[in-house]
């Protein structure tokens, strides 16, 4: 077995969640605005983050209640920001994290960071350097459904061509508008030779994912459980060698998942889908990826050797 695959197989036999931490790998899914850790935020601000006690029913429920406990808010200055992208990575150092996407929304360049992307680029490296240095960072460009076209492609200006970015992501409320709107954007981060990732399938359906991949010309789907639903839906991503990156626990603690032990993410596997397993907003659900590969294995829904395919996939030992 390569990889630490031993090691990793018996941590999870065993329910051994420190030796899990200790096995590399990937977290290809991360809010880092939501992402850190919460031990970190506190010792250097004094701010006490909750963790999430309820079922929520809709992603509309989760803003409100992040709203109302979070507050990110209070964290609306460049040195909290850098803050939050340290909690970033010594959340993910704590749990062996050892390949990290993450990023900036654009419209944060021009809040946060006075519209210079040099110094956005800096501030991650420099955060990396500092809590985590061996993790491999690949940068990521956000982009936010809930904004108009216009105004992102306004933000998106400074961040072309820059050779620092890895990916680019759609995220937000599915139903915010229409996929098609993006589809310029699409275009003109595939000519610059980005990733091309986008949140779809969380809320809507199998065909919705289908359609998204097709109009934008997806590499990688977050979430994108919906397609479980569809055995066409799942054919159709693994003849195209699609990539889902998934995030039970949130897919769970949002309402749209019944229970850990009935998640999707069994059948995509088993289908042949790569799929991934990764944190999506730690400071909420409690789900760092360590966390997220013992759930899966004590509700049953993969075995070890199963979920150890998986984790290498993230990391692209597979």
């Amino acid at each position: 077995m390569v990889g630490h695959s031993k090691e990793f197989v018996k941590a999870l036999a065993d329910h051994d969640l420190t030796a899990v931490r200790r096995v590399p790998k990937s977290d290809l899914h991360n809010h880092f605005v939501l992402g850190g850790s919460r031990d970190y935020i506190f010792q250097q601000t004094g701010i006490k983050m909750p963790l999430l006690d309820k079922t929520l029913h809709s992603i509309h429920d989760m803003h409100k209640w992040r709203e109302e406990h979070i507050a990110l808010g209070r964290f609306d200055s460049i040195e909290l920001r850098k803050v939050l992208i340290e909690a970033a990575f010594y959340q993910a150092k704590q749990d062996g994290v050892t390949l990290l996407e993450i990023g900036e929304d654009v419209w944060a360049n021009g809040k946060f960071y006075g519209g210079d992307v040099s110094l956005l680029v800096e501030t991650f490296y420099e955060a990396r350097d500092k809590i985590a240095p061996s993790i491999e960072l690949r940068l990521q460009i956000g982009l936010s459904r809930h904004c108009p076209v216009g105004a992102l492609e306004g933000w998106l200006e400074p961040f072309w061509g820059r050779q620092e970015f890895y990916s680019i992501d759609l995220s937000g409320d599915e139903l915010a508008q229409p996929i098609e709107n993006f589809v310029s954007i699409y275009r003109k981060a595939k000519s610059y030779g980005l990733k091309l990732k986008a949140h779809i399938g969380e809320w809507g359906t199998a065909d919705d994912v289908v359609r998204a991949v097709e109009l934008l010309e997806l590499d990688e789907v977050q979430h994108g459980i919906a397609a479980a639903g569809s055995r066409a839906a799942m054919d159709f991503l693994v003849e195209n060698r699609l990539r889902l990156n998934i995030c039970p626990t949130s897919n769970v603690k949002v309402g749209r998942v019944h229970s850990l032990e009935n998640h999707p993410v069994k059948v995509l596997f088993r289908h042949g889908v790569d799929v991934t397993i990764n944190s999506d907003d730690v400071l909420v659900f409690d789900s760092d990826v360590s966390k997220e590969y013992l759930r899966l294995y004590r509700h049953g829904v993969l075995t070890a050797e199963e979920l150890d395919a998986i984790r290498l996939n993230g990391l692209g030992l597979a």
